[in-house]
């Protein structure tokens, strides 16, 4: 969320950081709206102040002896009450203007970082770097190809059981799943991060305070009786691991690595990606979430994305590392780095993780902070990025390790999670 600070002091400073992001808004009316909820909030102070003032010559003058039915006291508790009906008001205006406010600058993404790249969309995303060497051959089978050959896993069933965009996997892919979150969670311990199991259903606040929404309620699945949703990520219930909450300064860094299960509803991708593991309503993925000092935020951004790429180095997938730029980045982050993992059948690298410093924009959300030097309370910064996406994960190692004769090769990292170097067809 950005700050009404800036948005009541400098709105064109905001309007021109929603401008590298495509958005064209004129900031006015909201400006307009903050200033108002700061005069009332200050007309109540005021107000309020007066009407303790009140209370306690009241107290004072009883004390002195004189009667509480009298004319004097009688006119100051009047005095008194009316001050609180006009209180009264006056918090009925605030909360009249915070419901607007609110609902409109929650809508507002997250300003871009001074040192993002400039761009209007994907198509100018920049490669910073790669690594290995790309499986080039004829004949190269994508990754539900594999899976037909080998009876890894069964969509059709799947659709029977909920709708389509589920899958449903077997034998040897089950196992690899399985295989490939206990790899991942394991090397990101020895990291350093602190392993959490969240839970998989999310109140409306967690969701908010994340930045999934008021915006993109669409994507989520909700429970119809409770106010409850189907979490999209573990950054949201990671986010509030600490909502409300003061981290002693000398605890941050605190790292954490989650297991979820993810659920979307991928609203406004038909027809994309309709086979295989790519893009599915449910699907699980390894979470990076990192609360940082402010001041060591960039420097984290480096580090978390470096973790997220050491999971595709062990297992010996070819890879690149994207820098997104300002037209392109996700709502709650201020810059972003993606890794996109080569996958030879289809002849392209595709997403696998996106790492991303969101700065104080869910701290705000979320009223998460922590201390300066001057011991003043601040609010701190927030990262997340896939470690990995298992899914693609396991279409990356398909793709990559396989055989002329139709087995799989399996990264040696994996081989003492799975008990095998090779996935044979049967």
């Amino acid at each position: 969320m950005i700050d009404q600070r800036l948005l009541r002091s400098n709105p064109a400073l905001i309007e021109e950081g929603l401008k590298l992001r495509g958005m064209s808004i004129d900031l006015a009316p909201l400006q307009k709206l903050s200033k108002d909820l700061k005069d009332l909030e200050e007309r109540r102070n005021i107000l309020q102040a007066k009407g303790n003032s009140i209370g306690k010559e009241v107290g004072q003058k009883m004390k002195q002896g004189i009667s509480a039915s009298s004319e004097e006291i009688s006119n100051l508790r009047s005095k008194g009450n009316q001050i609180k009906k006009q209180v009264g008001l006056i918090e009925e205006e605030e909360k009249s203007i915070t419901e607007k406010l609110n609902d409109q600058i929650l809508r507002l993404p997250n300003i871009p970082a001074k040192d993002s790249l400039k761009g209007k969309s994907e198509k100018d995303n920049q490669e910073i770097r790669r690594w290995g060497e790309p499986l080039n051959r004829k004949d190269l089978k994508q990754h539900w190809e594999i899976s037909n050959q080998l009876n890894l896993w069964d969509t059709d069933r799947s659709s029977r059981i909920a709708k389509s965009r589920f899958v449903t996997l077997f034998k040897h892919a089950a196992k690899l799943e399985r295989s490939l979150i206990n790899f991942m969670l394991d090397l990101h311990v020895k990291k350093g991060y602190l392993e959490v199991l969240p839970p998989a259903l999310v109140n409306t606040a967690s969701l908010t305070g994340s930045g999934q929404l008021p915006k993109f309620a669409e994507e989520s699945f909700r429970c119809a009786d409770d106010d409850l949703w189907l979490t999209p990520t573990a950054e949201v219930p990671l986010t509030s691991l600490h909502r409300n909450e003061i981290i002693p300064r000398e605890l941050l860094p605190l790292k954490y690595v989650a297991y979820s299960p993810c659920f979307r509803r991928e609203a406004g991708s038909y027809g994309r990606d309709t086979r295989g593991l790519i893009r599915l309503h449910q699907f699980n993925k390894v979470e990076l979430y990192w609360f940082s000092r402010p001041d060591k935020s960039e420097k984290a951004l480096d580090e978390i994305t470096a973790d997220a790429e050491s999971v595709l180095r062990e297992l010996e997938l070819p890879y690149r590392v994207v820098e997104l730029c300002t037209g392109d980045i996700g709502f709650s982050a201020k810059r972003t780095f993606d890794l996109e993992v080569w996958l030879p059948g289809a002849n392209s690298y595709r997403e696998i993780s996106s790492c991303s410093n969101c700065g104080d924009f869910q701290a705000r959300r979320s009223s998460i902070r922590t201390k300066d030097n001057n011991k003043k309370n601040i609010l701190l910064h927030t990262l997340n990025g896939s470690g990995l996406a298992i899914g693609r994960t396991m279409a990356a190692i398909l793709e990559n390790g396989q055989q002329p004769d139709g087995s799989i090769n399996l990264p040696k990292a994996l081989i003492p999670y799975f008990g095998s170097s090779k996935l044979k067809p049967e």
